[in-house]
């Protein structure tokens, strides 16, 4: 009888809000993962955690690389001619400014364009890329946005859509080569455990805190980082080659998730301003984020997005992975008790 091969995860973007999520339901689902670290970064474990407990049983493997330097990726892949290899990208810029950045470009184009060249290189049994749902063009300002087969950055708006939208069908390209891949296309994540401090947590972070002046009145489809975790593991062991799966949940108004907000954790009750009011002081409040050295909430990009039709259908990955995403006031319950009792601490 033939031996079945061991399995290995490897993850990049381990050290970011849903690669570490990711990271963390494979080692509880007792996988061996290896992942990709910057220079000077290490793997974030949860209150109580001891760092050395983070790399044994089952074991993990921190490696050390740059997504854009494609030589220094190659220890993800050593060693694993006789392993069943399944990748995980996650690995990208988020930005929700309306400025062109090179290192955006060479991060979320070149570094994916590097991991699909060793997928090949070290034959892989299959890559998941995680894209993003801003890649997806919107046809029509009222339509239901599904799943479509081809990207293009002429289609989108913004920097990062564009880079996502690039990377997105230079992965598509490659399964039309013969490369085993499946693509995920989350909406706007938040929820416990974000190391990485992402947008929507750091206005969370701010409302409890009760430094966030005031909300906007717009809205997204915004769903919990660790359902889009399910889903990512889902579409890899369950999904066809090619296939795309949104993974989304539905449309929260800001508005709206501030009154959870302070139905949670109590707080002060503060203004919600029309979108063009402020759009008309954007520049205002990134040059102030900038001399406080924070990021802007507000930008004329995110403020567009908080506007635009965001009817994401998650109708194919419900149908096809079992996901089922859950309310978002469960999610914000958890990043609160998160913020409050762990997030100094992990």
């Amino acid at each position: 009888m033939p031996v079945e091969k061991m399995s290995l995860y490897i993850v990049t973007g381990a050290c970011g809000h849903l690669g570490g999520t990711i990271v963390r339901k494979l080692r509880e689902a007792g996988q061996a993962v290896r992942t990709l670290l910057l220079a000077g970064e290490s793997l974030p474990c949860r209150p109580g955690q001891e760092v050395d407990a983070c790399t044994r049983n089952p074991p993990l493997l921190p490696v050390v690389g740059d997504i854009r330097d494609k030589d220094s990726l190659r220890p993800l892949f050593r060693g694993t001619r006789d392993m069943c290899v399944k990748v995980v990208h996650a690995a990208g810029i988020v930005d929700i400014s309306s400025a062109a950045d090179h290192a955006i470009h060479d991060v979320n184009v070149g570094g994916t364009r590097n991991i699909v060249e060793l997928c090949r290189e070290y034959h892989v049994q299959r890559l998941l890329y995680v894209s993003s749902v801003h890649a997806i063009p919107i046809r029509d300002e009222f339509c239901v946005i599904e799943e479509c087969r081809h990207f293009s950055p002429e289609d989108v708006t913004g920097m990062y859509a564009k880079t996502k939208a690039e990377a997105t069908e230079l992965v598509l390209d490659a399964v039309r080569e013969g490369l085993d891949a499946v693509v995920v296309h989350p909406s706007g994540i938040v929820g416990p455990d974000d190391p990485a401090h992402n947008h929507l947590v750091q206005m969370v972070r701010d409302y409890v805190a009760g430094r966030l002046p005031a909300g906007v009145n717009g809205g997204f489809d915004f769903v919990d980082v660790r359902d889009v975790a399910d889903g990512c593991l889902a579409a890899l062991e369950k999904g066809s080659a090619g296939d795309c799966f949104i993974l989304s949940n539905r449309h929260y108004s800001v508005k709206d998730i501030l009154a959870m907000l302070r139905s949670i954790c109590g707080g002060r009750k503060i203004p919600t301003l029309p979108i063009w009011i402020v759009s008309a002081v954007a520049p205002l409040l990134a040059r102030y984020a900038h001399l406080r050295r924070r990021r802007p909430l507000y930008t004329r990009y995110s403020l567009q997005t908080l506007s635009s039709n965001d009817r994401y259908s998650h109708d194919k990955a419900t149908m096809a992975l079992r996901y089922h995403p859950r309310d978002l006031y469960r999610t914000l319950q958890d990043t609160v008790a998160w913020l409050r009792f762990g997030a100094d601490r992990g």
